[in-house]
């Protein structure tokens, strides 16, 4: 018998709705049947691409008797993390702050039927083990804590939304703080792995803001060694298990410090940043291999990730047949039938077939393990030839592969997520000069645009054609930035139109107005046990820097300083922060380097060749704080951005720094040359 997660818009809890509990999605009658039966909420946070919530569902969810004492004693409610960050963000805190421990998913609390959490973890195996309480042992205690403790749970709850309250950026800062960045980079740098890039130890996860950030360093500021943090990085996650070597994209972490052995999911949400990357790092050394990893990110987004609208879905599960990576790993006798004999002599040593198995002492994920210059020297043969094979087995093993049980997918469309994959795409090219993608970026966000957009709000998620949930920061402030990409990649007077309106959304609807910086949750939406305005960095850039950064940069372009002094004022609420420990904070950051110098913007205008070839040289150069716009196949070209006559043949630009734009050019060394840093300029 199903129970009411039926109908949710979110596979997650769909894969929930014939379990013996009798769960409630989050909502006022689940709230409203604790408060009338004085039952405690056991609240379940999860996703539908994550390992341990299919074996806490296996081994708990699904057995009648735990079941039974869950349905006994408490409201059951469960919660898909990507559909409802705001409840996560919430409760993944208050579990921090409760027990002193790292959180993650499944998360587990429990909470009064106000919403105020008073006890929790995350993974709780039946019966205990791995050094944790059994649930089944758990649920009894819990109950009874519920009933004989009121008082005491009453004070901890106090004491708990005082704490959430002090997490909250107060502002009030008595300075701008200028040394923020070298000390958020001399951070990145000190933590920096020289040897198998990324930042710290195990485990290890992409972190594409920071990376970003560096990137924009070297560009600024000539930092060779902010370059090789971003190189040395993005080489050892192209090699390792981390990326999927045949199928292209990449997982959501690694276990190991070395890239080897991910967490088999793979979110959208990661890959459009790192498509972005890799696109803007080959544009940067010319190199194709990082071209090549965009390219390949791109293969998986279209084969496995694109809606027939031209949306992308969410995510990919860790889990095939019951088995975490079973889709992705390979025994060497199965690698070896798969491929020639010529193609696995080389296959063999490039993937580590040759060494020990490094997937739970039994297989293999596939990494390079040893460059194919070597290999080809090995086996006498030339680097073409070697080449040749190596095609050859990547293809043999991805048909190969395509007969196994394929890992579930979370057929959602997330907007947030969805403007992180326009975003890539529409930059990544502009770098390498693929007008494709941009066809690619362009569909997504008209469907968005048809699907997500009603009457001036913006929905979270949908499936099919079930738009549902009230919007968040991320999903706007994503979005806002997405169309100034777009903007820059193919100008189209409706994307400005509707950058206009999601940045007054912003402000209307998210801004704190007293304060600065912007609320996750907007001022309508329904009132929970707190309110988060969230300025850190974590797997996806914060909103308040996204949208601080993506309002300057839009409020120059379009004439409206309303758009800039709310983005300056979002830096000065984080700035004592900023000052303090700016390490995490590489969004709002940029969004301060925006700030003090306006990105600059080319305007063109003319025949539609010409400047269409103008644009193409124009952004064969890596400069993220130049924004080229090619007004010449606008009709109605916006009255900010329309500086003069357009030439009848040949090109013309404006080339304009907030405000203020130098006079017309027509010679694209001119150009150039006025975006040169100076001391570099050639006259």
């Amino acid at each position: 018998m199903s129970n009411r997660l039926a109908g949710a818009t979110s596979p997650y809890l769909q894969q929930h709705a014939d379990n013996p509990v009798d769960w409630y999605p989050w909502g006022e009658e689940a709230l409203a049947k604790a408060r009338a039966e004085d039952k405690p909420i056991l609240l379940s946070v999860g996703y539908s691409a994550c390992h341990w919530c299919h074996v806490m569902a296996h081994e708990s969810f699904e057995d009648p008797a735990v079941a039974a004492a869950m349905n006994d004693a408490f409201v059951n409610v469960k919660v898909d993390r990507e559909e409802r960050p705001d409840l996560d963000q919430i409760y993944q805190t208050a579990h921090a702050l409760l027990t002193r421990r790292s959180g993650g998913w499944p998360l587990t609390m429990f909470l009064t039927p106000d919403g105020a959490p008073f006890f929790g973890g995350t993974y709780f195996p039946k019966h205990g083990r791995y050094g944790l309480p059994g649930f089944l042992d758990l649920l009894p205690q819990v109950a009874a804590a519920y009933r004989e403790q009121r008082d005491a749970l009453a004070e901890q709850s106090a004491r708990l939304a005082e704490a959430l309250a002090t997490l909250e950026p107060e502002g009030g800062a008595a300075a701008w703080p200028y040394e923020a960045p070298a000390h958020a980079l001399a951070g990145l740098k000190r933590t920096f792995d020289p040897v198998h890039g990324g930042f710290g130890a195990a485990p290890k996860f992409p972190h594409p803001a920071e990376l970003d950030y560096c990137l924009h360093a070297y560009a600024q500021r000539g930092d060779a060694e902010a370059l090789a943090i971003v190189r040395t990085t993005l080489d050892r996650m192209a090699d390792g298990g981390i990326h999927d070597q045949l199928g292209g994209g990449f997982c959501r972490y690694s276990v190991d410090a070395q890239w080897s052995i991910p967490h088999f999911e793979k979110m959208l949400y990661d890959n459009g940043p790192l498509l972005a990357l890799y696109a803007d790092l080959a544009r940067v050394t010319g190199e194709r291999r990082y071209a090549d990893v965009a390219r390949d990110i791109v293969g998986w987004l279209v084969r496995e990730m694109r809606a027939p609208d031209g949306a992308y879905y969410s995510s990919l599960d860790a889990d095939s047949e019951g088995h975490e990576g079973k889709f992705y790993v390979w025994t060497r006798d199965e690698a070896q039938a798969a491929t020639s004999a010529d193609e696995f002599a080389v296959a063999s040593p490039y993937y580590g077939l040759d060494l020990p198995p490094n997937f739970e002492g039994h297989a293999w994920n596939l990494r390079v393990s040893e460059p194919l210059d070597a290999i080809a020297a090995r086996l006498a043969i030339s680097l073409p030839d070697a080449q040749t094979r190596l095609a050859g087995a990547r293809a043999a093993l991805f048909a190969a592969r395509a007969n196994r049980v394929r890992p579930g997918r979370d057929d959602k469309i997330l907007t947030s997520w969805n403007a992180l994959a326009i975003a890539g795409l529409a930059r990544a090219s502009r770098a390498l000069d693929e007008p494709r993608w941009a066809d690619l970026a362009f569909a997504a966000a008209d469907a968005l645009e048809r699907t997500a957009w009603r009457d001036g709000r913006l929905s979270a998620t949908r499936r099919g054609e079930r738009a549902d949930l009230n919007a968040y920061l991320d999903d706007h402030a994503f979005l806002l930035a997405a169309l100034v990409e777009l903007m820059q990649t193919r100008f189209r007077r409706a994307d400005f139109d509707w950058a206009r309106e999601i940045a007054d959304v912003l402000l209307a609807r998210f801004e704190d107005r007293e304060r600065g910086g912007f609320w996750f949750t907007s001022h309508d939406h329904e009132r929970l046990f707190h309110r988060t305005k969230p300025g850190h960095d974590n797997a996806t850039p914060s909103g308040n820097g996204v949208a601080a950064h993506a309002l300057a940069v839009f409020g120059h372009l379009a004439g409206d300083l309303r758009y800039v002094e709310t983005a300056r004022r979002t830096v000065e609420l984080y700035a004592p922060m900023l000052a303090e420990s700016p390490g995490g904070y590489s969004s709002l950051l940029t969004a301060m380097a925006a700030l003090e110098s306006p990105p600059a913007s080319v305007l063109l205008a003319g025949a539609a060749d010409d400047c269409a070839a103008w644009q193409r040289t124009l952004e064969a150069t890596y400069r993220p704080h130049v924004r080229v716009l090619n007004l010449a196949q606008c009709t109605d070209v916006p009255p900010a951005l329309a500086k003069g006559a357009a030439p009848a043949s040949g090109a013309q630009a404006w080339v304009c720094r907030g405000t203020t734009c130098l006079p017309p050019m027509v010679s694209i060394l001119d150009v150039a040359d006025a975006l040169a840093p100076e001391g570099a300029r050639l006259r």
